[in-house]
């Protein structure tokens, strides 16, 4: 029961973005793409101008931690629904820069006409009409004189009724005494409660997901260094699918390319293979399940939390060895080395095209054998048997179509237990018994679908179980 484990409040917005900006809420996203585009931005002032309410905001007051000596850290509080509205709020009425699809640095200016009462997005044209005042932002400016602002619109605009204007003017800067609500969910919530909320908030229809929740709680922990892995995750991401994006990113985050996680991916900006373009959520995946021998990321961000899932307290300890571990399979995944002998490998077992393979999950826990048994020292070629008889079984049976953190756990673990060998012989065993192959491959290949991973598997030329 979640009763009384949560409370809600009504905040002025500027009190809430006086909290952001001091860092009492964090808002991990901040760096992320912003998915709104100009016209939601304009629509959500609109709203707030006639005062219409713009939905809850909820943030998760972060577990405390026991330090070194005994004592409580006191944990900020994070933002985990909400982050669009607010980093529009702050775009428009503070003029903060925001960082577009295409990862530039941009500014999102919203027009107000004081005459009509209404809002725009500016643009040139907009800009040269004297009856707009160009950017919300300049009227919210701590430095701006109201009687001064509309008396110098009056005077370009001859007819305007001088205390009409002062109303428009004083009505748009009264709405960041708007109220807006706030669902603090406390810090002795568990993690596995806080990941089902989280999961459960639909976001203008975009359902969030754990791996959303992870990036979130990594980029919000600044002590361990979680703001640059977070960037580095979604910087890697981004120039894995476009290298053209390469010198754009060392001219927009200069502080960034000065750091190790740049330095391992600049081999990016000369790949055009597409065989393998992860997302985020699967690098995160990959490194969390190939370092820690867990499938469910709820358990990263609990382990990030600091979390001991003996005592179910939080310790420092855990919270820092978390974060190391995590860089040291964020490092490995993102290693050229690594990346391209795993492509490789998938190459050889005849899927030489994207288009072959329909289960990124599949190709996910794939490399992550290859980089759990290659640490291991397991002898090179026997790595590429196994990581192709992984593979085209996984494809064969659907491994990974349903559930697949559930099968993440449940596989490395065993991996973990008894040898990548002996399991990969007992789960050929059970799935791939004479009955596939006589009654439930043929059953399976009886469709018109032609994009069937069955049909894909034969026409790869695999002759692994021929």
């Amino acid at each position: 029961m979640l009763i009384h484990r949560y409370s809600v409040n009504q905040r002025p917005i500027q009190a809430l973005l006086v909290d952001i900006k001091s860092n009492e809420i964090a808002i991990p996203e901040i760096q992320r793409p912003f998915v709104w585009n100009a016209t939601k931005v304009r629509d959500l002032i609109d709203s707030l101008y006639e005062g219409y309410p713009i939905g809850y905001l909820i943030a998760w007051h972060n577990p405390s931690v026991r330090l070194k000596d005994g004592t409580r850290s006191k944990g900020k509080k994070i933002l985990i629904d909400g982050q669009q509205r607010v980093t529009a709020l702050m775009a428009a009425l503070l003029g903060e820069y925001i960082i577009d699809k295409d990862y530039r640095r941009v500014k999102i200016t919203i027009a107000f006409h004081p005459i009509e009462r209404k809002f725009e997005v500016s643009n040139p044209a907009i800009r040269k009409d004297k009856s707009w005042v160009a950017d919300i932002s300049k009227i919210f400016s701590p430095e701006v004189k109201v009687s001064r602002l509309v008396k110098e619109y009056c005077e370009k605009n001859g007819e305007s009724d001088q205390d009409d204007i002062y109303e428009s003017i004083e009505s748009l800067r009264d709405v960041v005494n708007n109220q807006i609500g706030l669902i603090e969910l406390n810090s002795d919530l568990d993690i596995e409660t806080v990941t089902e909320i989280f999961i459960r908030i639909n976001s203008q229809g975009a359902i969030l997901s754990q791996a959303d929740f992870a990036m979130s709680k990594i980029a919000a922990n600044e002590i361990y260094g979680g703001n640059e892995l977070r960037k580095c995750i979604d910087y890697f991401c981004h120039l894995a699918i476009a290298p053209e994006f390469y010198p754009q990113l060392a001219d927009i985050d200069q502080e960034f390319t000065k750091t190790e996680y740049f330095q391992k991916m600049t081999w990016l900006k000369n790949e055009n293979d597409d065989l393998y373009d992860p997302s985020y959520t699967d690098m995160l995946r990959v490194a969390f399940t190939s370092k820690f021998k867990r499938g469910r990321l709820a358990d990263l961000v609990a382990l990030l939390s600091g979390r001991n899932f003996v005592t179910r307290d939080y310790e420092e300890s855990i919270a820092e060895e978390s974060f190391n571990k995590l860089k040291e399979g964020i490092f490995a995944f993102m290693n050229e080395t690594n990346f391209k002998k795993f492509v490789m490998i998938i190459r050889s077992a005849g899927f030489v095209d994207s288009s072959m393979i329909r289960s990124q999950n599949t190709l996910n826990f794939a490399y992550i054998i290859y980089l759990v048994i290659k640490y291991q020292e397991v002898n090179p070629g026997k790595i590429e048997s196994y990581i192709r008889r992984w593979f085209v079984m996984s494809i064969l049976t659907r491994r990974y179509s349903s559930s697949p953190e559930s099968s993440f756990d449940f596989d490395i673990k065993r991996i973990n237990e008894i040898g990548i060998d002996k399991y990969i012989e007992d789960v050929e065993a059970a799935e791939l018994s004479d009955a596939f192959w006589n009654a439930g491959l043929p059953q399976q290949m009886n469709t018109s679908v032609a994009s069937s991973p069955y049909f894909n598997i034969k026409g790869s030329g695999s002759n692994l179980y021929c």
